[in-house]
């Protein structure tokens, strides 16, 4: 099979910068300086009212409280992007579109990340940019230090039909473009969050986090010099 070089859908978005490591850490400050725009005005306004008049406390609690919940609102944006689908049950009627589909899956991946995504439901996949981990809706790229990179991937409206898809499809179709185009798949999808990937990780089910530690052992691997 051909490898594409560029998908079809980045000339939909020829607005955008294609993205490569540079746009990535541009892309990854300016996050972090629009979250601390938001956080910090509550955060002084609580400590200027604790230090204008002590009995202000009730106040300046509801202030601290709006600072710590923007980020993290922002981080659960980040963790939906993997999807929030749950398998259909052994024997619905559901359940046989999607054990084909994850067969399908089977074989786009080694055993490892087969395995890895029978625990978690996420494939875990080495790229020129990091380490991405691809769910249903959309994927994280885990790229530097301790740094993700949230995409969320929306289904065309002329191609409604792409919704009903059982998930190992969706993670396939996904899986496929990224290996084609891998630039050209972060500068398509939409950034939902960027961040410190423990801020993440808080956010994300149960039984995604361990492929999300799988993802940054993966990449600090990758990234070590050899002995």
């Amino acid at each position: 099979m051909a490898t594409v070089d560029v998908l079809p859908e980045v000339a939909g978005v020829h607005w955008r910068t294609r993205v490569d490591a540079a746009q990535l850490r541009l892309r990854g400050r300016l996050w972090t300086l629009t979250t601390i725009a938001h956080v910090v005005p509550f955060a002084g306004a609580a400590t200027l009212l604790m230090a204008l008049q002590p009995l202000a406390l009730p106040v300046a609690l509801v202030c601290l409280a709006h600072a710590w919940i923007i980020p993290e609102l922002y981080a659960q944006r980040g963790a939906n992007v993997l999807g929030s689908r749950r398998r259909a049950p052994h024997g619905s009627p559901g359940a046989e579109p999607e054990q084909r589909a994850v067969g399908l899956l089977g074989d786009l991946v080694g055993h490892e990340a087969r395995e890895l995504h029978a625990r978690t439901g996420l494939v875990l996949e080495p790229g020129r940019l990091g380490t991405w981990l691809v769910g249903d809706s959309g994927a994280v790229l885990l790229h530097g230090r301790r740094r993700v990179f949230c995409y969320c991937v929306k289904v065309d409206p002329r191609r409604h039909q792409a919704a009903e898809l059982p998930s190992g499809d969706r993670i396939a179709h996904l899986l496929l473009a990224l290996r084609s185009d891998e630039p050209g798949f972060a500068t398509v999808a939409n950034l939902a969050f960027a961040g410190a990937d423990w801020r993440l990780r808080r956010r994300l089910r149960k039984e995604m986090r361990p492929a999300l530690r799988a993802a940054r052992a993966t990449l600090d691997s990758r990234s070590s010099p050899a002995r």
